[in-house]
């Protein structure tokens, strides 16, 4: 049920918040220009179009699903939520020293991140899963960027450490 809640707020999103927005939502460096600190979460929400959402929103089912059923609705929601906003700050991190060094201005949006949380936390309690998972990390994060498509594929590493680190430390184990 909280992986549905999930998908239907991402979609919400989607239909209800003009792309024209995106700076505005998305992780960008107005959070410390302008103090838009709800960009940690919100952009985690943001898409950039519909095949961005629609493929983002099948991960998160098909990780969601597994992992809500093994830690409880509640617990997934902390998992989700705090893993993507860990994520989220590390992305902030890395795009305003990128900024420093290039000028390039960045936004981020999208549950890629948070979602990667997840696929990291499965990797751990499945070690099977994990070297997988791994070439699964690295090809969505770089195959993209080799065919010309802008992602932030640090969201992604960022985010499958960040789960496989929480799920290490014994962070929400088991109902």
């Amino acid at each position: 049920m909280a992986v549905i809640v999930l998908i239907a707020i991402n979609i919400l999103c989607f239909l209800l918040i003009s792309s024209a927005y995106n700076a505005y939502f998305g992780l960008n460096l107005l959070m410390l220009e302008k103090a838009y600190y709800w960009q940690v979460l919100s952009s985690m929400f943001i898409h950039a179009n519909f095949t961005h959402l629609i493929l983002n929103m099948m991960v998160l089912y098909q990780f969601g699903s597994i992992l809500e059923r093994w830690l409880g609705a509640m617990k997934f929601f902390v998992l989700y939520f705090l893993g993507g906003l860990l994520c989220s700050l590390l992305s902030f991190v890395y795009i305003y020293f990128e900024f420093t060094m290039t000028q390039e201005v960045v936004n981020v949006v999208g549950a890629s991140g948070a979602i990667c949380v997840l696929m990291g936390y499965y990797a751990f309690l499945d070690k099977n899963s994990l070297k997988g998972l791994l070439i699964a990390i690295l090809l969505i994060s770089f195959l993209p960027l080799l065919m010309g498509v802008n992602i932030a594929w640090y969201g992604h590493i960022f985010g499958f450490v960040c789960g496989y680190i929480l799920a290490r430390t014994g962070f929400l184990q088991g109902r």
